[in-house]
């Protein structure tokens, strides 16, 4: 369930700092019954970066296996740079 606090909960900034590296998890800020900002933890923001990279990543491949129909094998493709970059 969202944590979601009223604007003025800010002026508690150590409890907020709390909040958010107890629970991993942002926190919303409302002014004025609307949402207005979002504020979480370095480590849960640099999680939710990490994990839309992968995710990037990942459909980026399949685009290209759908585009293409070519599936490399990962163990040869490894391999193969070890044996090209490494000697």
């Amino acid at each position: 369930m969202p944590n979601i606090r009223p604007i003025t909960d800010l002026r508690n900034t150590t409890e907020i700092s709390d909040i958010c590296h107890a629970k991993k998890e942002p926190i919303f800020i409302t002014k004025n019954g609307y949402g207005d900002l979002v504020i979480m933890s370095i480590e849960a923001y640099e999680e939710m970066i990490e994990n839309k990279a992968v995710d990037t990543a990942i459909t980026e491949a399949e685009n290209e296996f759908y585009n293409n129909g070519i599936l490399l094998d990962a163990k040869d493709s490894l391999s193969q740079l070890r044996r090209k970059h490494l000697g």
